[in-house]
């Protein structure tokens, strides 16, 4: 296109120069390689943890001699950005120090400071995209484990830069407050999920009532509320009676751990059963409406099988349970199993050392409130509708993030120009 050249990161605008790493910074250092001495309380000791959490207020902390050493050689400051070189995660994960700051920093990390031929800022937004975190995984020791990247290689890790700082701190302020954004719907999403979990301690033990209903408060066996069928709580099939070569590409849809998700499950399903299996082992079958729940790995984790799913499987490390529609609000028992998750319930009742296993006995006896199914749709719908609303923000923050992408995409090559 006119105004517009060719480079080794693609195709950037005219006035922008690619420049390595090195050419931007008036330093590149990494922390001290000793591991220093502990001390309770002193001066904050960054390492890769503080910046993959972005939490630099849970740190380690050495003693104010130490730390005198230490900055002779590597000292952070405000507007220098944080990088992980040496991680069992992301090499090339970044952070930007927007704070004055009184810390050290380990091995683990490279410091960049950013010298007046580019905005802090600028420099920071631009570590955070795909191509910089790309060009980093290239040049790291590829047999290495924790994976990481030497020193002299961070330099040659290519930045397009463009000649006006203005230029420079518009892309910044964009993309700046387009992680505004994200930061507020994120508090937001906690938040109100921090409202329903209290919403759910007042109306799934009877501290509060909705208006209407009174009377006692007891507490039944889950097994009081489900079907009276020897099947209505039951886990899948052994490993031998179910195995992986016997899958199929279409047929009978196999419910596995990684589909449950506390809603309902996934219309795509990738591995499937014959009829004649499914028929052999229909002790376990699955319909809609049922309940299931994963007994061991995340002990508790919930999804309903759909009206599109009109039968299934499920493996040997899940529990189904059919209900009574009678005594039972699908809904309610639902975010009773939820709470009892989250209270650590099933932690607690559960058997075996480092496997930790939920037996179908301790999920028939889980205590469910024993109420009116009246009263059981009342408090579904309370909580239902907090969920929807929280639901609704989670899908405009992925809006957020997804366009957030898009903006970087365009910003960060100049394909969209801001001046």
């Amino acid at each position: 296109m006119p105004g517009y050249k060719e480079t080794d990161l693609g195709v950037i605008p005219e006035d922008w120069d690619v420049m390595p790493l090195a050419d931007v910074c008036s330093q590149i250092c990494d922390g001290t390689h000793f591991t220093p001495q502990y001390v309770p309380q002193g001066v904050p000791f960054y390492s890769v943890e503080n910046v993959t959490a972005n939490d630099f207020e849970n740190t380690k902390f050495i003693s104010e001699e130490e730390h005198s050493t230490l900055i002779k050689r590597c000292k952070p400051e405000r507007g220098d950005i944080l990088m992980t070189r040496i991680t069992a995660g992301v090499v090339g994960d970044t952070r930007i120090i927007d704070w004055d700051v009184y810390a050290s920093i380990y091995v683990s990390l490279a410091l960049l400071k950013p010298n007046n031929r580019i905005e802090s800022e600028y420099l920071y937004r631009y570590s955070r995209s795909t191509a910089f975190v790309k060009d980093t995984e290239k040049r790291a020791l590829t047999n290495a484990t924790p994976k990481k990247i030497n020193m002299q290689d961070i330099g040659s890790i290519p930045i397009p830069v463009p000649k006006s700082t203005k230029e420079q701190r518009a892309i910044a302020t964009a993309l700046s407050d387009v992680d505004s954004l994200l930061d507020g719907l994120d508090r937001l999403i906690a938040k109100k999920r921090d409202i329903k979990q209290a919403a759910m301690q007042q109306l799934l033990t009877g501290k509060t009532r909705l208006p209407g209903f009174e009377g006692e408060w007891t507490l039944s066996p889950l097994e009081s509320f489900v079907k009276s069928d020897r099947f209505a709580i039951v886990d899948g099939p052994f490993g031998s009676q179910l195995k992986v070569t016997e899958y199929v590409e279409s047929g009978v849809p196999v419910i596995e751990m990684e589909h449950l998700l506390d809603c309902e499950l996934p219309q795509e399903i990738e591995r499937y059963i014959t009829s004649e299996k499914f028929a052999t082992l229909k002790r376990s079958a699955v319909y809609p409406g049922d309940i299931l729940i994963s007994k061991t790995g995340t002990l508790g984790k919930l999804s309903i099988v759909p009206p599109t799913i009109n039968r299934g499987m499920i493996t040997s490390r899940l529990a189904k349970i059919t209900l009574n529609s009678e005594k039972a609000s699908q809904g309610f028992i639902f975010q009773c199993l939820i709470k009892l998750r989250v209270d650590g319930y099933w932690e607690k009742v559960s058997q075996g050392g480092t496997m930790q296993i939920l037996g179908i006995g301790m999920l028939k006896n889980a205590p469910i409130p024993n109420i009116t199914v009246e009263e059981q749709s009342a408090i579904t719908n309370v909580l239902a509708d907090m969920d929807t609303e929280i639901e609704a923000i989670e899908k405009r923050r992925a809006k957020t993030r997804d366009l957030k992408q898009a903006m970087m995409q365009e910003l960060l090559t100049g394909r969209t120009r801001l001046i």
